[in-house]
């Protein structure tokens, strides 16, 4: 649940910053070790394009970023020597953070100051940092800053407690940022902490062999569950090749692309919908069979890779940050009949019961 949550957090991050790269910075806030390392693989997939996390980008091969502390330039007797020694250590990696006493007036002049002698040695620097402030003023200004002093090409990265809607609000007012450090909202999945998903019985198999769905029904009509094995299916307009829904079937059912095909709400079950001119594709994967696997895993990149070209294929009206549109995750008709179906014995049973 942790990591499902973390990607979906790390996706919307990533599509609401557009071009500009984004950074995991979250193993301080994860709330144990492992949280912080499967976390941070998470938001790789999610689209994040790298971790300050270098057990998870050892353990599975992706980049790894960071940027110099706070800590460093208190240690320091002046702001500048901190500057001019970390940039001895990374002369073609420099970033530096310029909010540690004062943005405009010490930070962002004392970065230019060592920008300059890198550049006199032949080295090209890399940026600066903000992690503070009005983001959108402050980025601005030092944007204006940089190239008047012949850094056209310096990077400008923020952090400190950013998010989806924060990136989209910097970006909408021109703020001049072109790296994002995202961690405690991410890493934790601030918005949304808990994922609702859990695991249900859906059928017995007897000792000959055949199954026997079972389903729980209750009060609450969403936690009605589907019974019996099942696949998954995503429909595809053949015309554009965008998704129009995901389709639960009975395990063993087929879809037949050659006629319309009806499919029906999961929990509104009297709700309906006819989808033509489709194709289908299975979703669902076998891992392990008889207690072995059958699956190879795929590298971490290409996990990442797979994931943000699915998300091409759904419609801008389904990714937006404000009133999506709901996608369509229904039943078959098999499936629809066999729910309504059991639904209607239990409760004529227990109306008998009553009587």
């Amino acid at each position: 649940d942790l990591q499902t949550l973390i990607a979906t957090k790390s996706s919307k991050i990533c599509r609401a910053a557009g071009k500009g790269a984004v950074m995991e910075f979250g193993l301080r806030r994860a709330q144990a070790p492992d949280a912080g390392i499967y976390g941070a693989r998470a938001a790789i997939i999610g689209g994040c394009s790298s971790t300050s996390n270098v057990v998870t980008g050892k353990n599975f091969d992706v980049p790894v970023a960071g940027t110099m502390a706070h800590s460093w330039i208190m240690d320091f007797p002046s702001e500048y020597e901190a500057f001019k020694a970390y940039s001895e250590s990374y002369p073609d990696n420099c970033l530096l953070l310029v909010d540690t006493y004062d943005t405009l007036r010490s930070g962002v002049p004392n970065a230019i100051k060592v920008f300059k002698e890198l550049k006199a040695k032949g080295h090209k620097p890399k940026g600066i940092r903000l992690d503070s402030g009005d983001f959108a003023y402050l980025s601005k200004k030092s944007r204006k800053m940089l190239d008047e002093a012949g850094f056209q090409d310096a990077l400008i990265c923020v952090s400190g407690d950013l998010d989806e809607r924060l990136i989209s609000s910097l970006l909408q007012q021109g703020a001049k940022i072109d790296l994002w450090g995202v961690g405690t909202k991410l890493i934790t999945s601030e918005d949304l902490p808990a994922l609702g998903g859990v695991y249900k019985l859906a059928a017995v198999v007897n000792k000959d062999g055949t199954l026997t769905p079972k389903i729980k029904l209750s009060d609450n009509s969403e936690k009605t569950t589907n019974p019996s094995f099942k696949n998954v299916y995503r429909l595809y307009d053949k015309d554009s090749g965008m998704a129009i829904a995901d389709l639960i079937t009975l395990r063993g059912e087929k879809v037949d692309e050659s006629k319309p095909l009806t499919i029906f709400h999961p929990i509104e079950t009297w709700k309906k919908h006819t989808v033509e001119n489709f194709y289908a594709e299975e979703l669902l994967k076998p891992i392990v069979q008889k207690g072995k696997l059958v699956y190879e895993f795929p590298a971490l990149l290409k996990v990442k890779a797979f994931s943000l070209a699915q998300k091409e294929k759904f419609w801008e009206e389904y990714l937006r940050l404000d009133m999506p549109q709901t996608y369509k995750v229904d039943l078959s008709n098999e499936l629809h009949a066999l729910k309504t179906g059991m639904i209607d014995a239990i409760r004529s049973a227990n109306e008998k019961k009553d009587k």
